[in-house]
């Protein structure tokens, strides 16, 4: 297996890339569980919020569509 050239470096070995990685998940920071179970709760209430809000909003569409219909029916005499 041929090794890639990196600006004028060799690719580093498996070791070398799991070395890296596992400095890098040192410096990453995660959050508590705590903050999860919040973030979750906002999403979930923010969906069914949404979902109520869309439902509305379609159901007035309806109305508004089949009134207008209901017009142009009685306008032309169908």
């Amino acid at each position: 297996m041929s090794e890639a050239v990196v600006e004028g470096k060799q690719k580093e070995g498996i070791g070398e890339f799991i070395q890296h990685t596992r400095a890098e998940m040192d410096k990453t920071s995660f959050p508590s569980s705590n903050d999860v179970k919040n973030t979750t709760i906002i999403v979930i209430v923010s969906v069914f919020f949404f979902a109520a809000y869309l439902f509305l909003v379609d159901q007035a569409w309806v109305y508004i569509l089949q009134g207008l219909t209901w017009v142009v029916n009685k306008i032309a005499g169908a």
